[in-house]
């Protein structure tokens, strides 16, 4: 998704997204889905292994951005702080 010049791509946090395009025109919760972390980091001997609990409940939101009338709205869903999805709605106003 394009922020004027600014790119912002799945996999960006949220804190990424707010300092390219700006505070989101709506913030809606959508509730906790829950998913079970990674087990390991790295490769070889350099290889991190996680303990901790099973499942970790993460937050959703979806944010919606409105460039205007003659632009399509973009709503982003983010899972925890991480951007998962976007897509486009009907024009803005």
């Amino acid at each position: 998704m394009r922020c004027g010049s600014r790119l912002v791509r799945q996999g960006d946090g949220k804190d990424k997204v707010r300092s390219l395009c700006g505070e989101p025109t709506d913030v809606t919760f959508q509730g906790v889905i829950r998913r079970t972390p990674r087990h390991e980091y790295g490769f070889g001997y350099n290889r991190y292994d996680y303990y901790g609990p099973s499942f970790v409940d993460m937050p959703i939101e979806i944010w919606t951005y409105n460039f205007g009338s003659s632009k399509l709205l973009r709503k982003l869903r983010f899972v925890g702080d991480e951007l998962e999805e976007i897509r486009t709605d009907g024009h803005g106003y």
